[in-house]
């Protein structure tokens, strides 16, 4: 027989979505259970280091794989019906502009899985595209397009907005936050995993660890590894530690209102940049946000070992952002709006650290070097969307009841496809553009 809910215990490193939501899964699925939630950052920050931390994100189900498709839908339903979510869900709609024959997958993937589109997800030639949203996007790079998908059930969601009130409904409900650092993991004396020590050397101990750390995992376990000699724990190539480029225009008043229903922009460039630039509608000060296409390792001797992690600066030096990557952010500037683009001026530059991995799969799984250790996160660019649901998924992990499509899917131990096929895996360094 198992322990008692009262008797459980968890902790779980790293307040972003993986991390606070399965807080939240946690502690609703069994109250008065022992969770505590660590992360380097207050809760209420201004501003934090997390990949989950930013102005606002794409919410879509516009997937080519079946599988994250599915699970985008589910996500987006609660979104949708789900008074804790849905006051930071905005329905704007997605105009996806794509090189690929992009817009036929996802509309095959919403016809196998039986989810009907009434009339408000179609692909488009670009000449009647152009004209769509009050023809905001006229000015879009079309080169080398033949459709347009657009998606009206998709959007986009108050990020920072979301990451906070989740957060304090998890600490409402029992949840404990520490503000604080994590220096190293805690074992017992058979190696099992027991929990966390902190750089100020306070320790926090639990049956269950949950690392949900973004992309300072890779650093994290090559200095558990060195610390402890046993190379199991390294990430090896199944993580790497990249970056992207974001930045914010602010609008005049008459333009706004212009732009006022324009959906997000999503537009597949030039491969050898990345995957993809794009831009989201307007926050609340009515500002603009565009994302960069090159995404960068940050190679540094870690451990005596070579590995991408963020740079050392407390706050991942995430405002220093060079002139390359500001050119970078211009360029889906440009990519999106043409010369109509020209006269704004993008400011706030930002760099968004997030764990990759070579297939662009979330990592879900124990730890095969310790008992008592798991892994949950690897958003890889990708994972902000599932935030209502995925920690569903790591209780469902915990508990040994994840499918075994997923659980193979998102072991720690599966095959490792070559990242040169990948068109998200980073090719250049952070220096490259210094």
């Amino acid at each position: 027989m198992g322990p008692s809910n009262n008797q459980r215990s968890y902790i779980v490193v790293g307040a972003g979505v993986f991390g606070t939501s399965t807080a939240l899964h946690l502690i609703t699925r069994f109250p008065g259970v022992s969770v505590t939630l660590v992360d380097r950052d207050n809760w209420d920050a201004i501003r934090r280091v997390a990949a989950s931390w930013d102005w606002n994100k794409v919410v879509r189900a516009d997937y080519r794989d079946p599988a994250y498709c599915a699970l985008a839908l589910a996500a987006q339903d609660v979104w949708r019906a789900d008074p804790l979510w849905r006051p930071f869900y905005r329905e704007s709609g997605v105009y996806w502009i794509s090189r690929t024959g992009f817009a036929r997958d996802v509309l095959d993937n919403y016809a196998r899985l039986g989810r009907p589109t009434d009339g408000r997800l179609y692909a488009l030639p670009v000449a009647e595209a152009r004209k769509r949203y009050a023809g905001v996007f006229d000015g879009a790079d079309y080169t080398g397009v033949e459709s347009v998908l657009v998606n009206t059930t998709s959007g986009w969601a108050d990020a920072k907005g979301a990451l906070r009130a989740i957060t304090e409904r998890a600490v409402q409900l029992g949840v404990k936050f520490v503000t604080a650092e994590i220096a190293a993991l805690e074992f017992d004396a058979e190696g099992g995993c027991v929990g966390v020590r902190t750089t100020g050397g306070e320790i926090y101990t639990a049956e269950h660890t949950i690392l949900s750390t973004g992309a300072f995992t890779p650093k994290l376990l090559e200095n558990v590894a060195e610390s402890t000699g046993k190379d199991d724990f390294r990430a090896g190539d199944r993580i790497i530690a990249a970056g992207v480029t974001t930045g914010l225009a602010q609008l005049d008043d008459e333009t706004a209102k212009e732009f006022a229903q324009m959906p997000v922009c999503i537009q597949e460039n030039p491969v050898e940049r990345g995957a993809s630039n794009g831009t989201l509608p307007l926050n609340e000060d009515n500002m603009l946000k565009w994302w960069g296409q090159y995404i960068f390792k940050n190679t540094q001797t870690i451990a005596g070992r070579q590995i991408s992690a963020p740079p050392a600066a407390s706050d991942y030096a995430q405002w220093a952002v060079p002139d390359a990557l500001v050119q970078d952010v211009e360029f889906a500037n440009k990519a999106t709006f043409g010369k109509r683009g020209e006269a704004w001026k993008v400011t706030q530059h930002r760099i968004c650290w997030d764990a990759v991995t070579p297939s662009e799969d979330f990592i879900i799984s124990p730890h095969p070097a310790s008992k008592g250790l798991y892994i949950a996160t690897c958003g890889s660019f990708h994972g902000w969307k599932f935030f209502p649901i995925i920690g569903d998924y790591v209780v469902r992990m915990l508990e040994s009841t994840l499918e075994p499509d997923l659980q193979s899917r998102w072991a720690w131990d599966r095959e490792i496809p070559d990242p040169s096929r990948n068109t998200v895996w980073p090719k250049k360094e952070l220096k490259d553009f210094q």
